[in-house]
């Protein structure tokens, strides 16, 4: 039996890219070209090509930039916005966003990991999950905070430090709308640290593992090498 697929998105695009501010001219964080083609393009072939066909894009900073280059169909892909009249941290937008769909997958609009996002949402159904967050097993790093598994239950975040190998947040979650709406949740917030973090034991938040292509463009020198790992998308 086919598994039940989840064929909505939310993409975050509003960033501001501070820092790629020296390589790049100043548009939203997920415009910056790339091969002189803006990075939130290969997101969206990326998503088409895991069988979504409806995507929310939460924007803020110039999301004019965006709105005029992506119109409301793209990649024959169903887009809405979700705008930021005021940052509302990733929480705050993606609360905003969270519309008219029951379950949906949440992806930041900076990074690129490869993930079989069906297949993660089968493990997301089967292992009943509150939240499910696609985890990138990496090695010798201190960029990122890592993630903490018993079996597939994340039981731990910790901050940022030197780590021989361990997991990160890949930057793509599958979330359920009335989980949001259970929560008192403010207007501006993190999903990482008031969602995630502060609801680590009373949630169950499922790790799916993944060792597919992860880049990460927010800072000028992974932006300089997305230039060149693009080329073989």
């Amino acid at each position: 039996m086919d598994h039940i697929k989840c064929n909505h998105a939310i993409i975050l695009a509003g960033g501001f890219g501070t820092r790629l501010r020296a390589v790049i001219e100043d548009v939203p964080k997920p415009m910056a070209p790339i091969n002189q083609i803006p990075f939130l393009h290969y997101l969206l072939v990326f998503v088409k090509k895991n069988g979504i066909s409806n995507v929310t894009l939460a924007v803020g900073y110039k999301h004019q930039n965006i709105i005029q280059y992506l119109g409301n169909k793209y990649l024959d892909i169903d887009i809405t916005y979700a705008i930021e009249t005021e940052p509302l941290g990733t929480g705050g937008a993606i609360k905003q966003a969270l519309t008219g769909f029951e379950n949906t997958f949440v992806i930041n609009g900076d990074t690129y990991f490869d993930v079989d996002l069906q297949h993660m949402y089968a493990k997301h159904l089967s292992n009943h999950a509150d939240i499910t967050l696609a985890l990138k097993p990496m090695q010798n790093f201190s960029r990122y905070g890592a993630v903490e598994l018993d079996q597939n239950k994340i039981i731990a975040f910790h901050e940022k430090k030197q780590v021989d190998f361990g997991y990160i947040n890949g930057g793509i979650y599958i979330l359920n709308q009335k989980l949001f709406s259970r929560m008192q949740l403010p207007l501006k917030f993190s999903f990482e640290t008031d969602v995630l973090q502060a609801h680590l034991k009373t949630l169950h938040l499922n790790g799916y593992v993944s060792d597919g292509y992860f880049i990460d463009i927010g800072i000028p020198e992974d932006y300089a090498k997305a230039q060149i790992d693009f080329k073989f998308l």
